[in-house]
């Protein structure tokens, strides 16, 4: 593992930046206070002024991978919005986009590692921030006819369940190669909704 010597700045992001590399290096479990200060060269106990424990190590990098979704995906959908796309393709190939990019972070942010959620107030509000604006996205293409109107929740529930889930199979490669053979997977992915 390598080590960075900190100088001065943002000691919290750095933490949390060190955190992610660990995590994509070498797995969830290599992740510690001690491998995180470590890294960054400050002494082992410098971590404890940010963050009581590992736990809450784990919940600033997801809450950070959450508002970095949520910036995506807003931007996405008021661009789309601007110009009379079609949303929901637009929004499903950026999610898919966003993990491909940052596969660790993405598996971090939906593994079920943050324990107790709700004690980690900033991690609930992002959290509860997207899937307001998901349901937001969801009501204005049901009222302009791109969506078939229904409920908000299940249709929430069926269209996060198709883009997460084919997300996960193109994340850890489980498609069987003849469904991605003859067929770019942003055009495979947009069929999905048509």
């Amino acid at each position: 593992m390598k080590t960075k010597s900190y100088h001065h700045g943002n000691l919290k992001e750095a933490l949390i930046s060190s955190g992610l590399e660990i995590i994509s290096e070498s797995g969830l479990e290599a992740l510690s206070l001690r491998n995180v200060a470590k890294r960054i060269g400050v002494s082992h106990t410098a971590p404890y002024n940010h963050f009581s424990d590992k736990q809450a190590l784990l919940a600033a990098i997801s809450t950070a991978g959450h508002e970095q979704l949520y910036s995506i995906l807003l931007e996405v959908f008021e661009v789309a919005v601007a110009v009379s796309k079609n949303i929901i393709p637009e929004i499903a190939w950026t999610y898919l986009q966003f993990a491909m990019n940052s596969p660790s972070k993405f598996k971090l942010m939906f593994s079920g590692a943050l324990e107790e959620e709700r004690n980690h107030p900033a991690f609930i509000e992002i959290t509860s921030k997207t899937v307001a604006l998901f349901e937001k996205i969801i009501v204005f293409c049901q009222s302009n006819g791109q969506l078939p109107a229904g409920n908000v929740e299940k249709t929430a529930i069926k269209l996060w369940s198709t883009v997460h889930g084919f997300t996960t199979l193109m994340l850890e490669k489980q498609f069987p190669p003849q469904y991605l053979q003859n067929e770019e997977t942003m055009r495979l992915l947009q069929s999905l909704f048509e």
